[in-house]
């Protein structure tokens, strides 16, 4: 990252991650349910110095503070007054947005929003729908009470590569960068995942919802990512979101399972296209840019 912005959220810390913090064009990248804002850093790169890319880190992973309260934090409904909260710090009043299973769901949560839909401008959803496969729930689950403690290293990397596969990632820089990123040393010194493993109780506190109301709702351009193997969003469930959104962007990508790393050109090239050729949203401008020009008015 070129930039970390750390905001205060009640009594928790955010970390937010920025590339390219002075492009002229923003996108919000949001991460999936274990992951981090770092997994965004070679779509950052492959987007290039026209973007600022801006990636937070959910409370309980990665840089951000690991809640006291997991019932109450580790839900969609806070996950979504920090998504705010990070508009307003950023000053975004209408944003593209990227996210990447969990993170593509709160964004479609947010975009059919009756408050804030209109903040996000565009919606691109990597490998996630309205409806969530049972088999890849599961598999998700099992990674969560599996073994979370390792006496080395590369033990800790052989159920990493295990577990992420389905990424699709056939580079060997980005599978160091991949276990750099997640790796957190012990008190004891041994090793174990980034993220606090009570981020998992968000299946028995979170209430459920219909999605596919909240995705036959959305107004703004939309694309949808899947990787031809994945295990969480089908192919029927996506043929349902382009049958009741005929204009969504459809995006496939061989070889590669739950969920693309957006880490080749063949994957970030479409995004840019999208973000260039979708319907231009209103211009992003701040509350001083708005003080300015109301001040400007009643002189005249």
């Amino acid at each position: 990252m070129d930039e970390l912005v750390l905001l205060q959220h009640r009594e928790l810390e955010i970390a937010v991650r920025v590339w390219h913090p002075d492009a002229p064009r923003t996108l919000i990248a949001w991460h999936g349910l274990s992951r981090h804002g770092g997994d965004f850093e070679f779509l950052a790169r492959l987007l290039g110095p026209r973007w600022r890319l801006i990636a937070p880190d959910t409370p309980g992973r990665g840089l951000s503070s690991w809640s006291l309260f997991p019932a109450y934090d580790y839900l969609y409904a806070h996950y979504m007054r920090i998504a705010i909260a990070v508009l307003d710090h950023f000053e975004l009043t209408s944003v593209p947005w990227l996210g990447t299973s969990m993170g593509g769901l709160l964004g479609l949560l947010l975009a059919a929003d009756a408050s804030h839909g209109h903040r996000v401008a565009a919606l691109i959803l990597n490998d996630v729908g309205p409806t969530i496969e049972a088999k890849g729930l599961q598999r998700l689950a099992n990674h969560f009470i599996s073994t979370q403690r390792f006496t080395t290293l590369r033990a800790l990397e052989s159920e990493i590569r295990d577990h992420y596969q389905s990424f699709g990632i056939d580079s060997e820089a980005v599978w160091q960068r991949l276990l750099l990123g997640s790796a957190r040393r012990l008190p004891d010194g041994s090793w174990s995942h980034h993220f606090d493993p009570r981020i998992a109780e968000q299946f028995v506190h979170d209430t459920p919802r219909d999605l596919w109301a909240a995705w036959k709702a959305l107004r703004c351009p939309l694309m949808t990512i899947r990787g031809m193997q994945s295990d969480i969003l089908s192919h029927q469930t996506l043929s349902a979101m382009r049958y009741h959104q005929p204009s969504t962007r459809i995006l496939e990508v061989p070889g590669c399972g739950h969920a693309p790393m957006l880490d080749k050109a063949s994957q970030s090239a479409p995004i840019a296209a999208f973000l260039d050729t979708r319907r231009v949203a209103p211009p992003t401008l701040g509350k001083a840019w708005w003080q300015r020009l109301w001040r400007t008015s009643r002189r005249h």
